[in-house]
């Protein structure tokens, strides 16, 4: 008896932001294995009875390993349960949906991908900025702050990172921010970059920090708190 996974994109807090599907998909689950950013109102979406199950990971702060949760979704599947396993923004988007995908190919389990607004586009929004500028950023890059020991991964690309022309979204950014900084001043991007640090997009606690690329990396330097965050920028509008 074999069940079948939706991975739901919850969007980056906001419950009104869900799509019709992803509630859908909640109100219909047995289980629901969440992330952290993915819990309080979102999950009053899920039926009454339904198993709910943390399985978030945060820096800093004890989390379940990669391969439980993979094995776990199999679990639960194998049941003959609907599971959902919900991830904050988008599930493509820096999710690490791919290994649990090859975890439910390898079990023989069918699954679905529906997807969530990033908090890249939504931090953007809250900010009134396009991701986007006709002439001035034709092109966007998403990447994340840090690879698997936390550090900045080694293999980034510095001439597309420094491109004065592209607007750049850094995931998981803080603690690495001022050495990233650091490398695309000396790879030719201006200290003055326009840069807006987006934190808890789209909840409650949500803080936006419009300033410049050299003064972002100083102050988090200091100190980079806690509260999740993205980064983005590149020209991001005129008067900035």
């Amino acid at each position: 008896m074999s069940g079948f996974v939706s991975f739901v994109g919850s969007g980056p807090g906001d419950p009104e932001l869900l799509t019709l599907k992803a509630v859908a998909r909640l109100k219909a689950a047995d289980a629901v294995l969440f992330d952290d950013l993915s819990s309080g109102p979102i999950l009053s979406h899920a039926r009454a009875g339904a198993d709910l199950v943390a399985v978030g990971k945060r820096a800093g702060r004890p989390s379940p390993r990669q391969d439980h949760v993979s094995q776990l979704l199999v679990d639960y599947a194998q049941t003959g349960a609907r599971v959902v396993r919900l991830k904050s923004g988008d599930p493509a988007i820096f999710g690490r949906l791919e290994e649990e995908i090859t975890a439910l190919r390898t079990a023989g389990i069918d699954f679905e991908i529906v997807p969530g607004v990033t908090s890249a586009t939504a931090a953007a929004a809250f900010a009134g900025i396009p991701l986007t500028r006709r002439l001035a950023a034709r092109r966007v890059q998403f990447i994340t702050g840090h690879d698997i020991t936390g550090g900045l991964p080694p293999d980034l690309n510095w001439a597309a990172l420094a491109d004065a022309t592209a607007t750049t979204v850094v995931f998981m950014p803080k603690r690495t921010f001022p050495t990233l900084a650091q490398a695309l001043i000396a790879a030719g991007l201006s200290g003055e970059t326009p840069t807006l640090m987006a934190e808890s997009v789209s909840t409650p606690e949500q803080r936006l920090v419009r300033t410049t690329l050299a003064e972002l990396a100083h102050a988090l330097a200091q100190d980079p708190g806690k509260a999740p965050a993205l980064i983005i920028y590149g020209p991001l509008e005129d008067g900035w």
